[in-house]
């Protein structure tokens, strides 16, 4: 780990420099770590480049200034830049077929299927004319397999048996 020094850095770029989130270094302050100098004037906490050499030092060794052996956890570098943040498509509402007759609610059966429900084309036809007599234009796929859904959970409960 060579990281050079400068005159004086504060204590969120020490944790930084040594690798480490700022809680975790501020745990490790006074036993693994040395007290940073506080400024006079700001009363923020720095280090200077001696102190910088310890910390650098510790993080090296694996030694804390108190003699004891330390084990750090590696931590994975965060990106300076995040692209796929700055590129990133809002998601689109994937609409289902806009009326309830339309030709094979494959969709429907899988996705009922997949919580749970085991239906058929005609029942999942069915429980979804029910639900939209008037159609499901404008209205969000994943709403509709919830109602849905619970059309037909409530039509096959194990309560509804002998009714």
């Amino acid at each position: 780990m060579t990281t050079t020094t400068k005159a004086a850095v504060t204590l969120s770029e020490m944790a930084q420099m040594v690798g480490l989130s700022r809680s975790r270094f501020y745990q490790l302050m006074g036993t693994a770590f040395p007290w940073p100098t506080y400024n006079i004037t700001t009363r923020r906490p720095v280090f200077p480049e001696e102190l910088q050499q310890i910390c650098l030092d510790v993080r090296r060794r694996n030694c804390g200034i108190d003699g004891r052996p330390i084990l750090f956890q590696c931590r994975a570098p965060r990106p300076v830049e995040q692209p796929w943040r700055a590129t990133a498509r809002p998601r689109r509402a994937a609409t289902p077929p806009s009326s309830p007759a339309s030709a094979a609610n494959t969709w429907l059966v899988d996705a009922l299927s997949a919580l749970g429900l085991s239906v058929n084309a005609a029942q999942a036809e069915a429980a979804l004319r029910a639900s939209y007599p008037n159609g499901t234009t404008g209205i969000e796929q994943g709403e509709v397999i919830r109602v849905v859904f619970l059309h037909c959970r409530g039509q096959n409960s194990a309560g509804n048996a002998g009714r």
